[in-house]
């Protein structure tokens, strides 16, 4: 169920793991509020580490753009996918064991970082591959993995994410690219990305926080890390996966708070409460399950609606489903949140 706090998030915990794409920029275009967001919270006493899947920068220019954006960052505030894939290796092999790295600068750095030796054909023995997200990847390198694996190299994964969010849409992620490998060798590889809580685990060790926040727009890989990680996860509209994909949410990827964008940082957030007949509310919205049908009362524009609409439609939703009651998909209204 989603949690209610009474205070400002900002104050409420002490370090938020905070994703990137989709919460922070969009490709190389802010999200709004997101900055001004950051800043304050981080005003507050909210302790910053920017957790990404992305695997192919390094964390240097990754704290770059960051500042650039308005949001002071050093590469110690970055946890990326490639450092978390070189501790997965470091988990089974020895300094110095030949990995065979597909992927970008970040991932080449980590791997180095490491201690393992890189090479680039599976002729040249390696005991793993580990593969990450580059836009230069090609097919050379695809088939370089899969002859690899085939031979026994252990597969290692930044993240299986099948989409990349962009400025322009939608691209293929590293889980498209992760496939292709797959489907030559018929091998499931390991994955060190979220959802998988490595990375969480290594960042919140890294500063001994005792109160994480996970920050994510995607519920299979934020939310769901969150969950496997035991920490709470705040999920911000600003992303992937819209308020009518929280409504459905299924357990393992529910957040505990629901917010429209950044700035319910700097919010406390109400407990949605049970006031009888199926409903649930949460401030002045209401929400209820009926006949598989949700409905939000009358004069709500689910077009329009606030954040509140949605985490009381949250609540009942999950509710019902958990008593055996799930909701139809089809009759659930296309959700809009309000911004201001």
């Amino acid at each position: 169920m989603l949690q209610g706090i009474d205070e400002p998030l900002a104050v409420a915990f002490d370090m938020a793991l905070v994703d990137l794409d989709g919460v922070a920029y969009r490709g190389p275009e802010p999200i709004a509020h997101a900055s001004a967001s950051l800043v304050a919270a981080r005003a507050q006493g909210l302790h910053l580490v920017f957790v990404t899947n992305n695997a192919s920068r390094e964390p240097e220019s990754v704290a770059a753009q960051l500042t650039g954006l308005g949001v002071d960052a050093s590469p110690q505030d970055v946890m990326t996918a490639a450092q978390a894939a070189a501790a997965v290796l470091e988990s089974r092999l020895v300094p110095g064991d030949r990995v065979l790295v597909v992927g970008g600068a970040g991932l080449l750095t980590a791997v180095r970082a490491a201690g393992f030796t890189v090479v680039t054909s599976a002729d040249d023995d390696p005991v793993a591959v580990v593969q990450g997200f580059a836009p230069e990847l090609g097919w050379r390198q695809l088939a370089e993995a899969a002859y690899a694996v085939q031979r026994g190299a252990w597969h290692v994964v930044s993240n299986q994410d099948l989409t990349l969010p962009n400025e322009r849409g939608f691209a293929p992620g590293n889980g498209a690219l992760v496939g292709a490998v797959r489907a030559a060798t018929g091998v499931e590889p390991v994955s060190a990305g979220k959802p998988e809580p490595t990375m969480f685990r290594l960042a919140v060790e890294r500063r001994g926080a005792q109160r994480p926040l996970v920050i994510g727009d995607r519920l299979d890989t934020d939310l769901a890390g969150a969950r496997a990680a035991a920490y709470a996860g705040l999920h911000v509209l600003t992303g992937v996966s819209t308020a009518t994909d929280a409504v459905l949410a299924v357990p393992h990827e529910r957040p505990t708070l629901l917010g429209a964008d950044l700035r319910s940082l700097l919010e406390a957030h109400p407990a949605p409460r049970e006031v009888g007949e199926g409903w649930w509310a949460c401030g002045e919205a209401r929400a209820r399950v009926e006949d598989g049908a949700l409905d939000l009362g009358r004069g709500t524009d689910p077009s329009d609606a606030s954040i509140d609409v949605v985490r009381a439609a949250c609540t009942a939703a999950w509710t019902a489903a958990d008593q055996g009651s799930p909701l139809d998909p089809t009759r659930v209204p296309d959700l809009a949140v309000r911004t201001g």
